[in-house]
């Protein structure tokens, strides 16, 4: 196992730089984002011909990670390619000064390929050794997971369809899923997650993989989810409305609050939500 997770780590590292040198080039650090689910691929391939007696177990993870990464890093690019480097990013540039070129690479695609590494772990446990034939863990985590995967992908299309339409330009997205959650991607990505960590529990020492889910929750409520693309919408009285009214993550029934009127910007009256 040790080998592997060198083996793994060394090609991340590859990986990042490559990214980085190429983003450095093109003066765009949302290449990070871009290359997200395809370095989670890159582990899952690596660490499956490395593994001479692959099981079910075996394909079905590396088959969901396949089907996430490659819907992920496609709709990034799009996402990317249209509007340019991500607001985040584009702060940090002016924000490092002289130092934005060494911090980019340390900050954004090393400290990014570590958490990547962190939270492959389950990947990395189930194609070392993936364990006794499929049971009812396997059916709960592959069920979890694809919770998760309707919610990212369906959230992602509905945000896309209300971005392209210029009547909404400036307004907040507050329908379909964003009606139940401010980030049902987010939420979408962290179940995915805990569903492969769930199938994970069948193969050896696979409580390990707990970890994943746990740091990547942790990362998207705290540190560069949710915490801070909100922080962007600080002050704004429609997204005020909208964030007493909706959960921040945990997808659930809209409040009735006194902003969700007819006085209310926002509002779509028969909706039940604006």
């Amino acid at each position: 196992m040790t080998s592997l997770v060198l083996s793994c780590a060394l090609a991340v590292l590859a990986y990042m730089t490559a990214l980085f040198l190429i983003a450095l080039v093109r003066r765009d650090n949302s290449l990070a984002d871009t290359g997200w689910g395809l370095g989670f691929i890159l582990v899952a391939v690596l660490s499956f011909v490395r593994q001479p007696a692959p099981g079910a177990r075996t394909f079905l993870v590396d088959g969901l990670i396949l089907l996430w990464g490659l819907r992920l890093a496609v709709h990034i690019f799009t996402r990317s390619r249209k509007r340019g480097e991500d607001f985040r990013y584009a702060k940090w540039r002016t924000e490092w000064g002289r130092w934005f070129v060494l911090r980019s690479y340390l900050q954004v695609f090393i400290l990014q390929g570590t958490i990547l590494l962190v939270v492959a772990v389950p990947i990395m446990l189930v194609n070392f050794g993936p364990g006794p034939r499929l049971n009812v863990l396997d059916f709960a985590g592959a069920a979890v997971w694809l919770l998760g995967f309707v919610f990212e992908t369906v959230g992602d299309a509905e945000l896309l369809r209300f971005k392209r339409d210029p009547a909404n330009r400036g307004r907040i997205m507050s329908t379909g899923l964003w009606g139940l959650t401010r980030h049902p991607n987010y939420f979408g990505e962290s179940s995915m997650w805990w569903g492969i960590s769930l199938i994970a529990l069948s193969a050896p020492n696979g409580g390990l993989g707990l970890v994943s889910p746990a740091l990547l929750t942790f990362m998207l409520l705290r540190v560069s989810g949710v915490a801070m693309l909100e922080k962007k919408y600080e002050g704004r009285p429609d997204f005020a409305a909208y964030a007493r009214r909706t959960s921040a993550f945990i997808p659930w029934f809209p409040r009735r609050t006194e902003a969700a009127t007819s006085s209310d910007p926002t509002y779509r009256p028969g909706s039940g939500q604006p």
